[in-house]
């Protein structure tokens, strides 16, 4: 677990773009169990790819016409049973942090595991995530 002050301005981060963090396993399934529309689920985290490439590129991509309706996020990290929750929505990805995941009707169609975002510019996450947007949202 990491301090809350340590990760406090990288949760406020997507907070303040409109994401809702959830911190229970319960809130997961409350919000991705039976979810209808499209919502983008983000595994934030610690790390500098969330920080420069992660976390710019989702709210770069939210300027898009077309968006996700909900969006929420788990913290790796610190919210350790929620983002294990999470994860078992991801499937069959193996655990990655961070993550991008963008659900139609409780479906997983498309996402963006840390190899896609490591060494990629927060543009072009940006752009990625705004092509499946205009597909499923």
């Amino acid at each position: 677990m990491y301090p809350a002050e340590l990760v406090a301005p990288m949760s406020k981060d997507l907070t303040t773009a409109g994401f809702e963090s959830l911190h229970s396993p319960q809130e997961v399934i409350d919000v991705l169990d039976n979810q209808s529309g499209t919502a983008l689920l983000v595994v934030n985290s610690v790390c500098g790819c969330a920080a420069a490439n992660a976390r710019p590129g989702v709210k770069i991509a939210l300027q898009n016409e077309k968006q996700p309706a909900k969006l929420y996020t788990v913290f790796a990290g610190v919210d350790t049973d929620a983002t294990a929750k999470a994860r078992e929505f991801l499937l069959p990805y193996p655990p990655s942090s961070p993550a991008i995941a963008l659900f139609k009707d409780g479906r997983l169609v498309h996402f963006l595991e840390r190899h896609h975002i490591e060494g990629r510019s927060a543009m072009m996450i940006a752009e990625n995530l705004k092509a499946a947007f205009n597909d499923f949202c």
